[in-house]
């Protein structure tokens, strides 16, 4: 019994060079929801390569004209490759690079090519497939275990969704498990776009599209970020840095549910959920007459409000640590090593990251690779990391003096916790430390830093 899948939402980029196979692709793979196009004359861009499952067919004729670097290509680009060649395998090394595997002879049919792309968009699913489950959400604090429970609660809607957020917090991560949630867009592509990038006088081609023909240079008809989210999610990032005239048409097509290419008259209809992010605050921007009104009620259906990393704790920041430090060590380097010292387990639990989740994979990354490299937690370096990182973390836009303010609130949480973990243990010392996850003399150095005293005497442990 023979077994098929569903090949959607795929850009196929073809050199053709002496080939003449851009034709021959396009008709092999016409019943397909795929864009072929020929890319002999035009740049690719990285981002759109990042953002839709894409594969490239390449004759070897275009390494004979010294058109493509192959190494440098596929740095930039980083797709699959497939190789098309009169010449059998291993006939001349130089035309087929021994690293790629995946070869079609010059008179290819439309079985041996759908056969190829079949195989490697299975492989594409299953990497994206590892590297979500790899990537889980740490929440063992309170307030993420609220957000995810938020989550639960309303990923099934089909409404729109505004999630609020400080920079680094890690709001496209929320987007993306609403979209995995779903039980019906959850099934279609998930299309990140970040607004505050979107170049000027690009909006509606990278957003509507446009058709074959439509202006110089569109040699083929492009599907914008609406049509590409079509029976998925759109995540629109960093909403409040759209302008206004840019707000206007976005909130047509929310109304219409329908997109119209440049060069073309005939609206497409759309299904697709919208979830929208920012580090702003849009009620502000809607009464300084930055943010439209009626588009911020559109988007704000559901609400959801991402906690810093401060909010979260020393519980969070110390299990999100250990786990980019098993990424950048490696799983068997460091179940050789000790258990995380915890001196250092209590310096990044100290540290005050104003750029959340994405300074402390900077700082991890940093030691990480230290450790790796010299094969054991050498104190000397990793404190001189760590105080290099304080020094140059950044301020926070609002000033110095709101940094002070926000790191008196986290002492308060951070102090409240470790009361109520002493609470929950009778204030027995030991268990409670255990019960954090640090050691004994951590401990005492928190109750000292936090100033929690007891009838109990201090009672040191020795060194």
């Amino acid at each position: 019994m023979r077994t098929t899948i569903k090949i959607e939402e795929l850009d196929i980029y073809v050199w053709e060079g002496k080939a003449d196979i851009v034709d021959r692709v396009a008709r092999c793979m016409a019943s397909f929801d795929v864009e072929v196009i020929r890319a002999d004359d035009i740049a690719i861009s990285p981002e759109r390569t990042a953002l839709r499952p894409s594969l490239a067919i390449i004759s070897v004729s275009v390494i004979d004209s010294g058109a493509l670097i192959l190494r440098d290509w596929q740095a930039a680009h980083g797709i699959p490759v497939v190789w098309v060649g009169a010449a059998p395998r291993g006939h001349d090394p130089s035309m087929y690079p021994a690293e790629y595997s995946h070869i079609l002879p010059l008179d290819f049919t439309c079985a041996e090519l759908r056969g190829m792309v079949t195989k490697l968009v299975l492989q594409m699913r299953a990497h994206s497939a590892k590297t979500h489950e790899s990537d889980a959400i740490i929440a063992n604090s309170e307030c993420m275990q609220a957000l995810l429970h938020e989550v639960d609660t309303f990923a099934d809607c089909d409404t729109s969704v505004l999630v609020h957020g400080e920079t680094g917090v890690g709001k496209e991560r929320i987007a993306q498990l609403l979209h995995d949630k779903h039980s019906r867009y959850g099934q279609g592509p998930f299309v990140a776009v970040n607004c505050g990038a979107i170049p000027d006088g690009l909006f509606e081609s990278l957003f509507f599209g446009h058709s074959k023909g439509s202006f110089t240079g569109a040699v083929v008809a492009h599907k914008g970020y609406f049509e590409q989210a079509d029976g998925g999610t759109l995540f629109l990032d960093e909403i409040g840095d759209l302008p206004l005239y840019q707000q206007v048409k976005l909130l047509r097509v929310l109304e219409d549910s329908a997109v119209t290419r440049i060069g073309s008259a005939t609206p497409v209809k759309l299904d697709f959920r919208l979830v929208a992010a920012t580090n702003k605050h849009l009620p502000r921007l809607v009464k300084d007459g930055a943010f439209r009104a009626d588009l911020y009620y559109r988007l704000a259906v559901i609400e959801l409000k991402i906690p810093s990393l401060e909010e979260r704790g020393a519980v969070d920041k110390i299990a999100i640590f250990k786990a980019l430090i098993a990424q950048v060590v490696g799983g068997e380097r460091l179940a050789a090593l000790p258990d995380l010292p915890y001196w250092l387990a209590d310096a990044v639990a100290d540290t005050y990251f104003p750029g959340n989740v994405r300074e402390l994979r900077n700082l991890a990354e940093r030691i990480g690779v230290t450790v790796r490299q010299i094969g054991a937690w050498d104190a000397a370096r990793l404190q001189r990391l760590i105080a290099l990182a304080r020094s140059t973390l950044p301020v926070p836009a609002e000033n110095a003096a709101q940094v002070l303010v926000d790191r008196s609130k986290w002492d308060m949480v951070e102090r409240n916790r470790v009361l109520a973990a002493l609470d929950a243990n009778n204030w027995r010392r030991q268990d409670t430390a255990l019960y954090l996850g640090i050691s004994r003399k951590v401990l005492w150095e928190k109750m000292r830093k936090y100033q929690i005293f007891d009838e109990e005497p201090e009672i040191r442990e020795s060194e």
